[in-house]
């Protein structure tokens, strides 16, 4: 079947941008604070994008009731979450269980991810250097400089950046603490998933079980939306197969979103209080069309490069960039906010530095409005 997105106009309920934004907000947990444990959110959530060791924490300061930073620490100290690279290729935190789950679920992707370094791999067996690396690091966990040294003296001729990347897509490999641990510092070692969790890989999920979770965290949804998330492709077989269960609506473009039938939808005039967001919060990278949450006069703004800015939310949509300086968390709307609304950013940026970084003292301040 194709992938190309599929056209509705007139044959399904619509949801206008509003609607979107706060059922996605919902599902999200961003429209009022979720009385959820650390690891039910994760789970819910369908893990976290961790690039940096910050985001997480963050992440679920802007999402859960009495949330405390050690909490999410102390998870990954006790080995029941994971930093270990599973959708679009990036690091995720995501539970034990999602770990051995999710991540032979995107195999696929990973292997196909090395055909871009064929040429650095010439004359290299692939299933020789997972066997070499896999013994090297579930003897010790090693660095990505040690890995690629290793396996440097094994295929002198080969690109040593290619054999690193290699040996990330062919072998689950998690990040071990100290790195990821709140107020902890450590580079990054790594193990396979096997050995530091103590129990085998899991086979992968069929696609229609990964595509209700990714709809109960993140829909209404197309297919394109899922697949952007995933990193993946050929996923509409799933959704057609589950279309019997599901409904449908169409967005603004006329294009066919899923849903589950007991999902949220809230009123598109439920309030969305400001929200203190960290840089890669998969809210901003879920979905090809992103105009649910970022305006279109303000895509690209969130990112330079590739770097990805700390982002806030106003009203439920991208409204501007936030940092931490050393003595003030300093505020930069894109547009003027009214008094009532620069009250709301205040308030909530009070709250997330009470969370955060209890017994700190931090000014607020809103730098100059973006043009």
């Amino acid at each position: 079947m194709t992938n190309t997105k599929r056209s509705v106009t007139g044959t399904a309920p619509l949801l206008g941008t509003r609607a979107l934004n706060r059922a996605t907000l919902d599902r999200q947990l961003l429209l009022r604070p979720a009385r959820l444990s650390v690891a039910a959110a994760v789970e819910h959530l369908v893990g976290l994008q961790a690039q940096n060791v910050k985001p997480p924490y963050y992440a679920l300061a802007a999402r859960l009731d009495g949330f405390t930073p050690e909490a999410l620490s102390r998870l990954m100290a006790d080995r029941e979450a994971v930093r270990i690279v599973t959708m679009r290729s990036t690091i995720h935190t995501h539970t034990a269980d999602d770990c051995l789950t999710l991540r032979p679920l995107v195999q696929p992707a990973r292997d196909r991810e090395l055909v871009t370094f064929r040429k650095g791999l010439a004359g290299v067996d692939l299933e020789r250097l997972a066997a070499i690396a896999r013994d090297l690091v579930e003897t010790e966990p090693r660095t990505m400089t040690q890995l690629r040294e290793a396996l440097l003296r094994e295929w002198p001729d080969a690109d040593p950046q290619a054999l690193a990347v290699a040996a990330r897509c062919r072998l689950p490999l998690v990040q071990v603490t100290p790195r990821g641990l709140w107020g902890r510092s450590g580079q990054v070692r790594l193990t396979t998933a096997e050995h530091w969790l103590g129990r085998p890989a899991q086979p992968a999920p069929a696609p229609d079980a990964v595509v209700l979770r990714y709809l109960a965290a993140f829909g209404p949804a197309s297919v394109q939306d899922m697949q952007a998330w995933a990193g993946m492709t050929r996923l509409r077989d799933a959704f057609e197969r589950l279309r019997p269960q599901l409904v449908t609506f169409r967005d603004e473009a006329g294009v066919e979103l899923f849903d589950l039938p007991d999902a949220p939808r809230p009123d598109p005039e439920t309030p969305a209080p400001p929200r203190f967001l960290p840089e890669f919060d998969n809210l901003l990278l879920s979905h090809a069309d992103r105009t649910r949450v970022v305006p279109p006069e303000h895509r690209g703004r969130s990112w330079q490069g590739n770097l990805a800015h700390r982002t806030l939310l106003v009203d439920g949509f991208l409204a501007g960039l936030w940092r931490l300086e050393e003595d003030a968390l300093v505020i930069e709307p894109f547009d003027r906010l009214t008094r009532a609304r620069r009250d709301e950013v205040t308030a909530e940026g009070e709250r997330m530095l009470r969370v955060m970084h209890p017994g700190s003292s931090y000014d607020i301040r809103f730098g100059v409005v973006r043009g």
